[in-house]
């Protein structure tokens, strides 16, 4: 009888090797951020995101998605998205908390930011196949990376005196934690189809939000990641005053009846 041969466990290389890439940024954004270069670790973390952007496109437009990439990425999101802005975020402001236990309550601050990305990540890997997905449960890494990442590039980019801002930093980080595990919806945008026709209106308007953010990157860029993470919150509100507003009026229709 022929001895049967093993086979040789494979992947794609396409889609695994732009992960790999976006892991190599977060990579360098922690050693950035370790040199005391905050801009250019903020920066890596952007190419990050453009990176994990694209993966689970190109993986979709050429059929080669696989379990392992799925959490091959996570892993990736990891690094690039809970550790590197939480190394950059605690070396570039709240290390400078050096008084009794604020100097605790730094560190603190930055692993419970880990602990929540990497929850957010476990989450949405263990998601019901079925559950929309025009909407993310709970802020995704990624945008609460943006937010952090652009504000320390917009305070670097100032000149702006860091340990001033510690407590607002200190209240961002906790913030942003506590959206990533809560159940608040955020448009995900994944019902966009790169593929479809698009009017030449449209075009023009995309190059005048690039252009725009040319003009003062920093500042544009934390103003649109806040925004998307304000929206959250904003959406949840507005329904529940809508939904009272209706409990309300029908309880009035009611009594009046």
């Amino acid at each position: 009888m022929r001895k049967k041969k093993n086979k040789v466990s494979a992947v794609y290389l396409l889609p695994n090797l732009v992960t790999l890439g976006a892991m190599f940024c977060g990579f360098y954004s922690i050693v950035s951020a370790i040199n005391a270069l905050y801009i250019q670790s903020a920066i890596f973390i952007l190419f990050a995101m453009l990176l994990d952007g694209l993966d689970g496109r190109v993986a979709r437009l050429t059929n080669t998605q696989t379990s392992f990439g799925e959490h091959f990425d996570s892993l990736s999101d990891l690094l690039c998205f809970g550790i590197a802005p939480a190394l950059l975020i605690y070396l570039s402001s709240l290390s400078m908390m050096t008084f009794g236990y604020l100097a605790k309550l730094s560190y603190i601050a930055c692993f419970v930011y880990i602990a929540s990305a990497a929850i957010r990540l476990a989450r949405f890997n263990s998601r019901n196949q079925t559950t929309d997905k025009k909407y993310f449960v709970g802020l995704a890494s990624p945008a609460a990376a943006a937010i952090i990442i652009c504000y320390v590039w917009l305070l670097s980019d100032v000149n702006a005196d860091m340990s001033s801002y510690s407590t607002l930093t200190f209240l961002l980080i906790i913030s942003l934690s506590l959206l990533m595990v809560s159940n608040i919806a955020y448009l995900s945008f994944k019902d966009v189809n790169i593929k479809q026709k698009v009017p030449h209106l449209m075009l023009f308007g995309i190059s005048l939000i690039v252009s725009f953010i040319s003009f003062d990157p920093p500042k544009v860029l934390f103003i649109f990641f806040l925004l998307y993470g304000l929206s959250g919150p904003t959406m949840f509100l507005t329904r529940r005053l809508r939904r009272n507003g209706l409990y309300e009026s029908s309880s009035t229709s009611n009594a009046e009846d």
